[in-house]
């Protein structure tokens, strides 16, 4: 069983930025295909960003490519989220998600383990 503990939430004004973790415990990061979701109030959770078992490629929502860089630290077994230039549309619960398989899926039932999720407000 995997554990998922997100940090790193707040408020930011319009333009600023963010770095998300997610500190995974019980077994190393690399076991799984990783991923980003947010959910704002009222709409469904949705697909931020991503990084298969194997490392490499890396996945974006297209509201988030150029802006969002998701990455992680072997040593740390934490996974990253880097926002910068943030929207107020950007505004919602961030969760950190994991998959027992090797691709990045982008629909949040195809995950396995959750985090609690932490709150980003973006001000404009």
């Amino acid at each position: 069983q995997v554990q998922l503990v997100e940090s790193g939430g707040g408020l930011v004004q319009a333009g600023g930025s963010l770095r998300l973790s997610c500190a995974v415990s019980g077994r190393t990061f690399k076991s799984y295909a990783m991923g980003w979701f947010r959910q704002a109030p009222g709409k469904e959770r949705e697909f931020v960003a991503g990084i298969p078992r194997s490392g490499g490629s890396t996945y974006y929502a297209d509201a988030v490519k150029g802006r969002f860089t998701i990455s992680g630290d072997s040593a740390k077994n934490t996974l990253y989220l880097q926002m910068n230039s943030l929207k107020p549309e950007d505004t919602a619960v961030y969760f950190c998600a994991a998959r027992r398989g090797q691709v990045v899926l982008t629909t949040a039932d195809d995950y396995d383990y959750w985090g609690q999720g932490t709150q980003v407000t973006v001000s404009s």
